[in-house]
């Protein structure tokens, strides 16, 4: 094959050819670093930019949150007054807490209120209209609509007579609901009316206002009744021009029954009238940065700062590039070093220094461990080939012998003959079908047929099988079954594996001896032993029990000490079943092998 090679390759040993650039681990490196650069300056863009709009969106809402605030105040204070000569330190306070401008003028523009220095020029369009009876719902969510705002209540607003005494009744009544388990608060409106507010289901409220009367709190008072009288007159005026039927108005402001739209219309006009000489004229609100204010900064890009941005973008490159070739090289030097190790397997004992603790550090120490591994596995094989070959030779050659000696009329082909040849042929078919076994358990071949069995059925069957050739050496043979529950396992490969066991015990077991087959639950587990009194195994020995062709005493023959293999084929079926076996001896008293298996079937056995 070598010379095949440098014929091929002109004479020379065969040399793998360079790595392409863009196979090269140095070269990928720098492209996913480019990459990530690349990609941190586009983020950290796109960040500020978002940072950017972000802050004017916030600082967008906040001038909203200031403008709706400002509107709210100024509409409270004209419905409670009914002209603005005392709005100057309600301005002055809006204008600290909000820091803007804010600007009050009639319709026509003149100055009616400013909260500092009225040297700015008004804008082109008003903020908003401040008119209590003609309410915008944009700035104001809380107003009903007919537009009016509910502060705004002019001849309703109780006097303190009648408000202490619907208090009082407020109260008394409260205490009525909450004795009957209701719950139930008192709030006031801006009349100085107050109400009861119920929770729960509102069949349940009905029933439980007529027991305790609370709608003896929706009567109006004599100041409301005579606000009333006047508001249903100017309704009725109204009503009667357009030639409709008069609608009684009470105290929620809304006929008491379903209406047309020209009712309601006259209805609205009508509260508008009524409430217009108590609150302040309209006027025109004007709302706008503070004076000396700085304006915010914007993401300016010109020319100066594009270059900036290019050349920390630029630095941030070269400086992404620096790094990566120094940590590459760096990486790469002992990939290379692993790449001529694993080109010349041939040679022994070839280990990589282990320079670093990272992860080529890790590959190089995996690396030397599986360069162990194999001087191992390759010295295991070398002492397998020649166990191999050394337990094949004994029989062969007894069978040569016997047939040459027939062959050459030096023996006589009896019953006798014969039957020697067909034990000595035999003992080489146990030997090719162990090395089957565990070549297939070795390959992954090694099929198990499970079906659940009986642990006590399947030990008395190889106790029974077995129990002749114990009379026969004189060894007491006894079994020890407990309470142990179904086992799913291949019943012809689990009682070749207990048999293995039970052979081997009575081999090493003198006469006069014991050997004990038990059998018992241990939690998720099935534990099977096989105990003997024989001569024991050494305490140096037992981690090569289970290795192949490997015997306690070498001088003990085939007829005496077995084929080697029966071990190692116990161990490769016990964990084909998801089980364990070990082993623990007493020399010269006492040796118990463990079997432990499952006692729920392994996924891997189950029938597909």
């Amino acid at each position: 094959m070598a010379a095949e090679r440098r014929a091929r390759t002109g004479g020379r040993a065969a040399r793998p050819g360079r790595l392409p650039w863009h196979r090269s681990l140095l070269v990928r490196l720098l492209a996913a670093s480019i990459t990530i650069a690349v990609c941190s300056v586009a983020a950290t863009a796109w960040l500020a930019a978002r940072t950017t709009t972000s802050a004017l969106q916030r600082e967008q809402g906040q001038v909203l949150a200031d403008d709706a605030r400002i509107y709210d105040t100024l509409m409270g204070y004209a419905a409670a007054h009914t002209d603005w000569s005392a709005v100057k330190p309600a301005l002055a306070r809006l204008a600290e807490r909000t820091g803007r401008h804010i600007t009050l003028t009639t319709q026509d523009r003149r100055p009616v209120a400013v909260s500092g220095p009225a040297s700015q020029d008004l804008p082109t369009r008003a903020s908003a209209l401040v008119d209590p009876l003609r309410a915008d719902p944009a700035l104001l969510p809380g107003v009903q609509a007919d537009g009016i705002d509910p502060r705004a209540v002019g001849p309703y607003r109780l006097p303190a007579a009648e408000r202490k005494q619907l208090s009082h009744l407020a109260r008394t009544l409260r205490t009525c609901l909450r004795g009957t388990g209701f719950s139930a608060g008192v709030t006031e409106g801006a009349s100085g009316r107050p109400s009861l507010v119920m929770t729960g289901d509102t069949g349940i409220q009905r029933k439980v206002g007529e027991v305790c009367g609370v709608f003896a709190l929706d009567e109006p008072t004599r100041t409301e009744k005579r606000a009333l009288d006047r508001l249903n007159a100017l309704v009725g005026g109204c009503l009667k021009r357009q030639g409709l039927d008069p609608v009684v108005v009470g105290l929620g402001f809304a006929p008491a029954e379903s209406v047309s739209e020209p009712v309601r219309r006259c209805v609205d006009t009508a509260r508008r009238e009524q409430l217009a000489p108590y609150v302040a004229p309209p006027v025109l609100l004007f709302v706008a940065s503070a004076a000396g204010s700085p304006a915010a900064p914007g993401f300016d890009l010109s020319s100066a700062n594009t270059a900036k941005v290019a050349g920390v973008a630029a630095l941030v490159l070269v400086l992404t590039l620096a790094v990566t070739v120094t940590v590459g090289t760096r990486l790469v030097r002992p990939l290379r070093a692993l790449t001529d190790a694993a080109r010349h397997p041939t040679q022994e004992h070839l280990r990589v220094p282990v320079t670093t603790h990272d992860e080529i550090g890790h590959l190089a120490a995996a690396f030397n461990d599986l360069s162990e591994r194999r001087e191992r596995l390759e010295e295991q094989r070398k002492a397998m080939v020649s166990d191999v070959a050394h337990e094949l030779r004994t029989p062969l050659t007894t069978i040569r012998g016997w047939l040459e000696a027939a062959q050459d009329g030096l023996a006589a082909s009896d019953e006798a003959f014969v039957a020697s040849l067909l034990e000595e042929a035999l003992l080489l078919q146990h030997i090719v079908d162990d090395l089957q076994h565990l070549a297939q358990a070795d390959a992954g071949r090694l099929r198990l047929h499970a079906e659940p069995l009986s642990p006590r059925d399947l030990l008395d069957q190889v106790a029974a099988a077995h129990r002749g050739r114990a009379e026969t050496a004189g060894v007491t043979l006894t079994t020890r079954i407990e309470n142990a529950p179904t086992l799913y396992a291949d019943p012809a490969r689990l009682r070749q594996t207990v048999g293995n066991l039970l052979s081997n015990a009575i081999r090493h077991t003198p006469a006069g001896g014991t050997v004990t087959l038990g059998c018992r639950g241990d939690g998720e587990e099935i534990v099977i032993e096989v105990a003997d009194t024989g001569t024991g195994i050494a305490a140096a020995d037992l981690p090569r029990v289970f290795d192949r062709f490997w015997r306690a005493d070498r001088a003990r023959g085939r007829q005496t000490g077995g084929s080697g293999l029966g071990l190692a084929i116990v161990r490769q079926l016990t964990e084909a079943h998801g089980g364990t076996v070990t082993v623990t001896s007493t020399p010269g008293t006492e040796t118990v092998f463990t079997l432990r298996l499952p006692a729920t079937p392994d996924e891997a056995l189950l029938p597909r």
